[in-house]
């Protein structure tokens, strides 16, 4: 872990984050040391009106937290259930999740209500933005098909993603990966994935234990760096930020800072490097 990278470089860099289904039901956030340090705005959204509550009552003076549901511009029918981080504008799919223990009674529908959703290409508090996160139970591909436009300035998505339908009709990882891959983006690499031991067999007596199938992760996309011609000086910047900060990325970050200093003849790739950069890459 090296410092953030505007105390490597002497520089002033600020970033527009997106968090659409911001609950924090996970823990702080990946960009939570850029909002920390003030070097980033969130404008978050989260429709759940507990969940936003508590957004509210915890947030800092670079949060903004709309009671929004973002998707298709459309009505749906929201999903509220026992355990908050599962309501969803799709319905639990039994057939996945009564294989699973916890889930069946973590996914029982409490209550439904009708809401609109907002397009977010149509949220002017929301575009443009630099950084996208994704947590929205099976929803995530209906907010990019909505958001073509605001896509353009984006350099980086962390998007949830299922590779089993937890959600009746819900897009799976491949969706989404091809989605985002015609619209400019490379799967960066996964968050922890998470598997969960099927029924009838439980390990230990723990419900959270992990075996053989894989279930969900959160996908990191950036912008594709094979085509640095298509990015700005300052974009550059601010993707090394992100990643710097928040992914712990310190070779793409070099490359982006290397291009940086061709072009503006800057010292910053030096310079990341003398700040101690010794990386070693994990074993496989």
């Amino acid at each position: 872990m090296i410092s953030s990278l505007n105390s490597i470089l002497q520089t002033n860099i600020k970033i527009k984050v997106v968090d659409i289904g911001a609950n924090p039901v996970d823990g702080k956030p990946n960009y939570y040391p850029l909002l920390e340090r003030g070097d980033a705005h969130v404008v978050g959204f989260e429709p759940e009106p507990e969940a936003l509550a508590k957004l509210n009552a915890e947030k800092g003076p670079h949060e903004t937290y709309l009671p929004l549901a973002v998707g298709d511009g459309k009505k749906h029918t929201l999903h509220f259930c026992v355990a908050s981080g599962m309501t969803s504008l799709f319905e639990p799919n039994p057939q996945v999740l009564n294989l699973l223990h916890g889930f069946p009674e973590w996914s029982r529908v409490v209550k439904t209500g009708e809401v609109a959703t907002r397009r977010l290409d149509d949220i002017p508090e929301a575009v443009p933005f630099d950084l996208l996160k994704l947590d929205i139970q099976g929803a995530e591909l209906m907010v990019l098909e909505n958001a073509v436009t605001a896509l353009k300035s984006a350099l980086f998505i962390q998007t949830e993603v299922e590779f089993m339908p937890f959600y009746k009709g819900q897009p799976l990882f491949s969706d989404v990966d091809q989605f985002l891959r015609k619209h400019g983006f490379v799967l960066h690499r996964f968050d922890r994935l998470i598997s969960r031991v099927i029924k009838p067999l439980i390990i230990n007596n723990d419900i959270y234990a992990g075996l053989s199938q894989l279930f969900w992760t959160d996908a990191f996309y950036v912008r594709d760096f094979t085509r640095l011609e298509l990015l700005t000086s300052e974009q550059l910047l601010r993707l090394a930020l992100i990643l710097n900060d928040c992914y712990n990325s310190y070779d793409l970050v070099l490359l982006l800072l290397t291009e940086h200093d061709k072009r503006e003849d800057t010292q910053y790739g030096p310079r990341y490097q003398k700040e101690g950069l010794n990386v070693q890459p994990p074993k496989v």
